[in-house]
């Protein structure tokens, strides 16, 4: 095999645009190979499947190729190239990007970025090579190829300065979420390229890149175990739809296309009905698991009567106290599902015995058919009866005493008061459940069924999530691994973790490892040092982020005496910003004022991001509450003091606010700011 890549030159000439036009042919020669390779994975068919089943999930399969081989004409091909000196059988030249792409010769054009061979794109230095001479990063505009910068390595010395990694980091952020693959750094590779066996926790502060390596880690561990995750699935859970909206490209970009991406909500059934904050904290209290348990055990009764299985003339007893012997070496040794089976099985099979006492010879099929008789049915039903969680929780929550019973001593007399409905539905179907409740039923849900397990979990803004939303998300990769993504700065929930290693706990996985990136790459260092003077309150352990943009002019705060014509000329200010390059204005106000904010800028075109939309527009009026995850170019926040009065983690509720500018940051406040940013 040749040391040189195909429809690269066999010499690197040594004029600069030379080497550029070399490299647009390269580009040219890789994106018809592409081309190619998505017309041929369209060509096939299913038809070679014997069944129509199977020619359905061929054809699943053979739709899933062609999206993933789209060429995105936005975004490159390749972003770099890596001239190494390995003797090994690959090429000399490697160009590392999205996806691997290979001629009618299966020679390799494109190498994968997650190919152990493209790791030295991210990982090489002067000090350490790893076999390669020369790293090249490429510049683009949209999908066209502008410029390159070369960095040697087999010189030793310091590393160099990247212009085109920091104007590739810096450049301005408008509509979804874009991968970071052209931009990883080294300790973000270390947690992308980590092994599907290891749990990793990325306590991640703003700017860092943390949702970004978690989508990757997703997308590494999908090129890496293919055939496993393919079985298992890998699923991506993020705090709201709009986050969810925001991030949707990234992993499509990348050439994954089937991962589910949801929110803790919608596993849990979107439950919406309002509840007291301190009523939603203790039914997020773990202490309230074993209060569960009871509840749903203690439908189990203690038998007062055998079963009577008539045959024609025959007639065959299991008596009481054999029922009783059966239920309790059941109890507890089971989910309750499978023991309610087990049970009817377990009567059947005494029935059989006492079949063969009399000569008989019953098989399987007898014994099914007794299992599934009424006698039976009518003891299993009496004994065990058949649940659902929607009914074990209105029980709980509707009678005192029955509450009392399972709480023990695992809840107060007024806990258990504050759970009680004051106005108890008439019976479950007809209940109003809040979000808080969906945890519940979850864990009622797996103590009945064994919950199917994933093979890969990532959670982001795991901080938020409470004792019981992080066991049921536990219990979907009970089998498998997770990347668990946050920051307890940014916890704005009552019961937003203090540490995670509760938060590894709750969801089974105490041997992860916490990984902490300190080193923003996006928002300016003026803007993060402002917000980081919220630190010492909301979260004191952590060390303050730092940034490598200084951001010089990047911050203005400004007292105004009122905010219609104080906000107009600041979005018109970020507007001129705007217009001179690609870029995103994000109004975040307390959320009682987006309607009165969304009115005073009623002359410009502009659009409010909701829960569940997927706005992309230059200029968003954000309610606080949704901001966290997102980013924008310029940010206009309005009101502190109003954002932190809204509720009980409102300094941590602002802190996320003021990170989310990437090039600036205006503070507009009529009343006193908070004392921390005095």
């Amino acid at each position: 095999m040749t040391r040189d890549s195909p429809g690269s030159p066999s010499a690197d000439p040594t004029d600069p645009a030379e080497i550029l036009i070399a490299e647009r042919e390269h580009l040219a020669v890789s994106r018809a190979a592409l081309r190619a390779m998505r017309e041929h994975a369209q060509s096939l068919s299913s038809d070679a499947a014997g069944d129509w089943v199977s020619q359905q999930i061929l054809q699943a399969l053979l739709d899933q190729r062609v999206a993933a081989l789209a060429d995105h004409s936005g975004t490159p091909l390749f972003f770099g190239r890596l001239d190494r000196a390995a003797d090994d059988d690959l090429p000399g030249t490697v160009h590392v990007g999205r996806r691997h792409v290979h001629d009618d010769r299966s020679r390799p054009l494109v190498i994968d970025w997650r190919a152990p061979v493209s790791r030295a794109f991210y990982q090489a230095s002067p000090s350490d090579p790893m076999g390669v001479t020369r790293r090249r990063r490429f510049g683009y505009h949209g999908g066209d190829l502008t410029a390159y910068e070369d960095e040697p390595l087999d010189q030793g010395g310091a590393p160099t300065h990247s212009r085109i990694l920091t104007e590739e980091i810096e450049r301005p952020r408008s509509g979804p979420m874009r991968d970071i693959v052209a931009t990883i750094q080294p300790d973000q590779d270390e947690i992308v390229r980590s092994e599907l066996g290891r749990t990793v926790c990325v306590q991640g502060a703003p700017g860092t890149g943390k949702t970004a390596v978690g989508l990757h880690r997703a997308a590494y561990l999908l090129f890496t175990h293919r055939e496993k995750l393919a079985r298992s699935g890998v699923m991506i859970v993020g705090p709201n739809r709009a986050f969810l909206s925001y991030i949707s490209s990234v992993l499509p970009a990348l050439g994954e296309v089937k991962v589910d991406q949801t929110t803790v909500g919608a596993i849990l059934g979107d439950h919406a009905a309002p509840e007291d904050p301190a009523v939603s904290a203790i039914k997020g209290d773990a202490r309230i698991v074993p209060v569960l348990r009871r509840a749903l055990w203690m439908h189990v009764v203690k038998p007062t009567e055998g079963v009577l299985f008539t045959k024609g003339v025959n007639r065959y007893r299991v008596a009481d106290h054999e029922v009783r012997e059966i239920v309790a070496s059941l109890r507890g040794t089971t989910r309750y599902g499978p023991g309610r089976a087990t049970l009817a099985q377990r009567l059947a099979h005494m029935v059989l015995v006492r079949m063969e006492q009399r000569g008989e010879s019953p098989d399987d099929r007898v014994q099914d058919a007794v299992a599934r008789s009424k006698p039976v049915k009518q003891l299993v039903d009496a004994v065990w009866p058949k649940l659902t969680p929607q009914q074990v929780l209105h029980r709980l929550l509707s009678d005192p005493e029955f509450l009392a019973a399972a709480a023990k001593d695992d809840l107060t007399a007024s806990e258990q008061a504050l759970l009680l409905w004051a106005k108890p539905a008439k019976s479950f179907r007809s209940a109003k459940w809040s979000a808080a409740d969906g945890a519940l039923m979850d864990e009622l849900g797996d103590l009945i069924e064994r919950t199917a397990p994933l093979g890969h979990l990532v959670v982001d803004e795991a901080q938020d999530l409470s004792a019981m939303q992080l066991r049921a998300l536990g219990r979907r990769c009970r089998t498998g691994s997770a990347t668990v993504l946050g920051d307890l700065a940014q916890g704005t929930t009552p019961w937003s973790a203090r540490s995670w290693e509760e938060v590894l706990t709750h969801l089974g996985f105490e041997e992860g490892a916490v990984t902490e990136l300190t080193l923003g790459f996006r928002v300016p260092r003026e803007v993060l040092d402002y917000a980081a003077r919220l630190l010492p309150s909301v979260a004191p352990g952590l060390a303050p982020p730092r940034s490598l943009r200084p951001g010089a002019g990047s911050l203005s705060v400004r007292r105004t005496p009122g905010h219609a014509a104080s906000l107009t000329e600041a979005v018109r200010e970020a507007a001129w910003e705007v217009l001179s390059r690609e870029g995103s204005i994000g109004v975040i106000v307390p959320d009682a004022s987006v309607a009165a904010v969304s009115a005073a800028l009623a002359a410009l075109d502009h659009r409010v991001l909701s829960q569940d939309s997927a706005e992309e527009h230059r200029l968003l009026i954000v309610p606080a509450t949704l901001a966290k995850g997102l980013e924008y170019d310029h940010v206009i926040v309005v009101e502190p003091a109003d954002i932190v009065s809204a509720e009980p983690r409102g300094l941590a509720r602002l802190y996320v606010v003021l990170t989310r500018a990437v090039t600036s940051l205006t503070v507009l406040h009529t009343a006193d700011l908070p004392v921390e940013l005095r």
